[in-house]
């Protein structure tokens, strides 16, 4: 690690407005014992929940509904050495209220891959986390 290159702690409210700049993350969870990481689309709710789209009989769908996984998204810049990671813990659980699921098709996330029928999948942001990378050696931003 550089001696010059700064790390920072961020709090709740910065790593959820980070995570809704981005439109991509990665869920962590277990799949046959083993961790697992999947990059997906999403988005968040109002209550800072993060949002996924997929598929009702998808891996993913049976794998977390009900546990405990982690939802990371990042942002870094190689030719400056910066960036910023975030991770949110919570418990995953598919959404089955009906007016619920009504509301999420007009205002939860896409799918980038095609689906005739969507679930939705919550991920309780029950403690996040983040952290950011600035070089200071003295390289500007673009």
């Amino acid at each position: 690690m550089f001696q010059n290159d700064a790390f920072r702690a961020l709090g709740r409210q910065e790593c959820l407005r980070l995570l809704a700049e981005v439109p991509v993350g990665r869920v962590v969870y277990t799949r046959h014992a083993l961790p697992a990481v999947l990059p997906i689309n999403f988005s968040l709710d109002t209550d800072a929940s993060v949002l996924l789209r997929t598929s009702p009989d998808s891996d993913l769908v049976r794998a977390i509904d009900g546990v405990v996984v982690a939802f990371e998204a990042d942002e870094f810049d190689a030719a400056t050495r910066s960036g910023w990671s975030v991770v949110v813990t919570g418990r995953a659980t598919v959404v089955t209220d009906p007016a619920e699921h009504e509301r999420l098709l007009h205002t939860g996330p896409t799918s980038w891959m095609p689906l005739r029928d969507a679930v939705f999948v919550r991920i309780e942001s029950e403690m996040a986390t983040g952290r950011e990378l600035s070089d200071r050696r003295g390289i500007t931003r673009p």
